[in-house]
């Protein structure tokens, strides 16, 4: 049941959302050199590496690994990728990795493909079962300013927990929580 509701919330959200993706993608592409789309390399179900779709946020030229360019972060984000971030529209390009069955739109925030540390922890919880989601329950409770160790017990309390109730409440708190901005630091 879950994995149709994906398949139904993804394609009426890219259906209806097309004139948004697209003024999003034109706004990047004016703001900065380079493709509106950042592919990133993640771990989704069963540690399945994946190329995960988000609007650029980033300069061109900025380092590989996004522990590197996390630490000076001022100097490589954009300033069209700053609102972005802010506002979490540059996650909306995930409605496609939902809708090809990569995400869902509740579970564990797919883990960055240098985030060896969050992967075996993940894993030893039982955690790596998940599809990966566009939001979770980690990041309706803390998101950027959380630890990884509670993050990692916040996926595995989702595990514990997990039902179309709990998701549909996920849900309402993620909307919440991108209209308030709490959680974002950078």
């Amino acid at each position: 049941m879950k994995r149709g509701l994906d398949i139904a919330a993804a394609a009426a959200g890219l259906l209806l959302l097309w004139p948004v993706l697209l003024g999003i993608g034109l706004v990047v592409r004016l703001d900065s050199p380079g493709p509106a789309l950042h592919w990133s390399r993640r771990f989704g179900a069963d540690n399945r590496l994946f190329l995960m779709p988000k609007f650029r946020t980033m300069r061109t030229d900025a380092p590989d690994v996004a522990t590197e360019a996390l630490q000076d972060p001022d100097r490589w984000i954009t300033p069209a990728g700053r609102w972005l971030r802010r506002t979490s529209l540059d996650e909306l390009p995930q409605l496609w990795s939902i809708f090809i069955g990569q995400m869902s739109l509740v579970g564990p925030r797919p883990a960055l493909h240098t985030q060896d540390d969050l992967i075996e922890m993940r894993t030893r919880l039982g955690v790596q079962v998940l599809r990966p989601g566009l939001t979770g329950w980690a990041q309706v409770n803390g998101r950027d300013v959380i630890d990884l160790n509670r993050k990692v017990e916040l996926d595995a309390e989702y595990l514990a927990r997990r039902s179309l109730r709990f998701d549909v409440a996920v849900i309402l708190l993620t909307l919440r929580e991108v209209f308030t901005g709490r959680g974002v630091t950078h």
